[in-house]
């Protein structure tokens, strides 16, 4: 009979010159995570679109007539904002991978995830899905952040594949916990 258990086949690592933090963040950590330079980037981004139909339209007027020009402009809008944020949202993701500088990124992971093992609860968050349906949807997102100019995909699953290993968080927290109980009075 077949084994019934599948085997996990790890993550490929690519090499960076940050350390990697996570491979597939979920969507809402990497907003989290997302610096005041991200948010810029993402709103200069979604107004040079609408600036430039405006500043094209006084170069070289399009004479669409009556309405025509505010409906380019909704639309021109709308696909900038869009660029705007997926633009603020791969500035953020690529230091979770380790491609842009993320001192600052590890350090909130770091605090984050040893809070988690203090207070005892799943360092990834809790998920409904089966075990297998987990390694699916990580698989399926895994460096999507690289892709985001091709297909708009995000991880909103909770699982426990990130590539990275988990010991280091649990380390951390069995420091803390010593030095807490060291500091602490006597009763």
């Amino acid at each position: 009979m077949a084994d019934s258990q599948r085997q996990y086949v790890p993550a490929k690592t690519v090499h960076s010159d940050y350390p990697m933090i996570d491979n597939d963040p979920h969507f809402k950590r990497v907003m989290r995570y997302a610096r005041p330079g991200d948010y810029a980037k993402g709103v200069a981004f979604a107004a040079c679109g609408p600036a430039l139909m405006l500043y094209w339209e006084k170069m070289a007027p399009s004479h669409v007539g009556r309405g025509g020009f505010a409906s380019i402009m909704r639309l021109t809008g709308v696909v900038s904002v869009v660029a705007g944020f997926l633009t603020f949202y791969q500035s953020s993701i690529l230091r979770f991978y380790g491609w842009t500088e993320n001192k600052r990124e590890r350090e909130m992971d770091m605090r984050e995830m040893v809070d988690k093992v203090k207070r005892g609860e799943p360092l990834y968050g809790h998920s409904r899905l089966s075990p297998y349906m987990q390694g699916v949807a990580s698989r399926n997102s895994r460096y999507t952040g690289v892709w985001l100019h091709v297909i708009l995909w995000f991880n909103f699953v909770n699982h426990n594949q990130h590539g990275v290993d988990t010991a280091k968080y649990y380390q951390q927290a069995e420091r803390e916990l010593e030095a807490e109980r060291k500091t602490a009075p006597a009763t």
